[in-house]
């Protein structure tokens, strides 16, 4: 395996993924790096442990494994970054990423269209912090441009945007962040270290809830940030002083996901088309909004910038009653409702825009749903979710009324 580690990335990415990461020689030939549980490292010598004691990942457990550490070398390396550094989850990649790189006085933007609980932790937390936060709108570079300050150490990005999947020109909007000296950093959670390349666009820390797809089981809680060389200090410094280390069962399946992602992933992006396309012509549906469909906003800034999809959307349901939600909810059979996504399982929720946003305000009336494709069968996916909206729309008494010869709003 040692030819992978000499800098030879001309190998396709389906067989990178098998080997990164991995040292059998080093670990009695096992395929997969060992769990290794522990707290104290051990020195045979005084001296030993005296030349140990500037490098904290040889002195004490808190500082990673060979196994924490497997799992880093081979995300950065399919990210294309410096190095890496685990979490305990997305949210704490994410929260850390940020303080590592700003204190008070500081200024902060951010997408507008981002992930709620880091909204609640920027406004609720930096702001105690005496961090000054602000948001721009997600597509337009000019917005951006107009809120920059003397004191921006920060650009916070998530693309597609959470919930309303807006695809943002993170080139374009890294070039203005870097005009002013501030730092790029972006949830690249959807799209995975395979299907966008974020250090090639200018990113300089990139996120992953690895909770997600490279877990991709819905059994660990894991995240992961990823920096180049000039952030990885600080990105390095914040993990540690607050402590922050991921449980070694969570980093094994998470290792163990990455093998099989690309599969996985191509997996995703066809269902997730598939369904996505099916729901376009539905008289239950307002609008759908997935970046890889033709039609949809930013589908030629997907098309430029990212190498594939994942099978994670948003559907606008035309106007409908409680009740009539309610059917459609209750009469899924292959879609659970639940929070997270990127599991090989087929996910629906109800979501909304946070009433906060300003700079990207909700732009339709029916309820938005979330919809996470899963690894079954498209044809099955497809029934399925025509099978309860055509359940819901029989509900008398709501505002849409769908039958199989077609339909009326009312």
């Amino acid at each position: 395996m040692k030819y992978l580690n000499d800098g030879n990335n001309l190998l396709q990415t389906e067989t990178r993924l098998c080997h990164v990461g991995r040292n059998p020689d080093k670990h009695a030939g096992m395929v997969n790096v060992p769990i290794y549980r522990g707290s104290t490292i051990l020195s045979e010598t005084l001296e030993e442990w005296q030349s140990r004691k500037g490098c904290p990942v040889a002195s004490y457990g808190r500082f990673g494994s060979p196994l924490s550490r497997a799992l880093e070398a081979a995300v950065c390396e399919l990210e294309g970054g410096y190095r890496s550094i685990l979490f305990p989850s997305g949210l704490s990649a994410c929260t850390h990423s940020l303080l590592g790189m700003l204190k008070a006085g500081d200024h902060l933007l951010i997408s507008d269209s981002v992930y709620q609980p880091m909204r609640i932790f920027a406004d609720q937390v930096l702001t105690r912090l005496h961090i000054e936060v602000q948001y721009f709108n997600p597509t337009q570079g000019s917005a951006l441009s107009a809120k920059i300050k003397e004191n921006t150490r920060a650009v916070y990005l998530e693309s597609p945007g959470s919930l309303t999947f807006e695809v943002q020109d993170v080139r374009t909007l890294g070039a203005i962040a870097h005009q002013s000296d501030a730092l790029v950093i972006m949830d690249n959670t959807w799209a995975t270290p395979l299907y966008f390349k974020p250090f090639e666009h200018g990113v300089d820390i990139s996120i992953h809830a690895a909770t997600k797809y490279i877990v991709g089981h819905s059994d660990a809680l894991l995240g992961i940030a990823t920096a180049n060389k000039a952030a990885w200090p600080a990105l390095q410094s914040s993990a540690h002083h607050f402590g922050e280390i991921a449980g070694p069962d969570d980093i094994y399946l998470a290792l163990r996901g990455l093998r099989t992602l690309a599969v996985r992933m191509k997996q995703h992006w066809d269902n997730g088309l598939k369904l996505a396309q099916s729901l376009q012509t539905h008289p239950a549906v307002d609008k759908v909004l997935y970046p890889a469909l033709p039609n949809d906003s930013g589908h030629e800034l997907w098309k430029r910038d990212f190498l594939g999809a994942s099978g994670l959307f948003g559907v606008v349901l035309k106007p409908m009653s409680w009740p009539q939600l309610s059917v459609f909810f209750n009469s899924l059979r292959l879609f659970g409702i639940g929070a997270s996504w990127g599991g090989y399982d087929s996910l629906v929720l109800l979501v909304d825009p946070p009433s906060e946003r300003t700079e990207a305000p909700r732009a339709f009336e029916g309820p938005l749903i979330r919809i996470h494709a899963g690894m079954e069968d498209a044809n099955d996916l497809i029934a399925d979710m025509h099978y309860a909206l055509q359940a819901a729309g029989e509900v008398e008494g709501g505002r849409v009324v769908c039958r199989e010869e077609g339909a009326t709003t009312g």
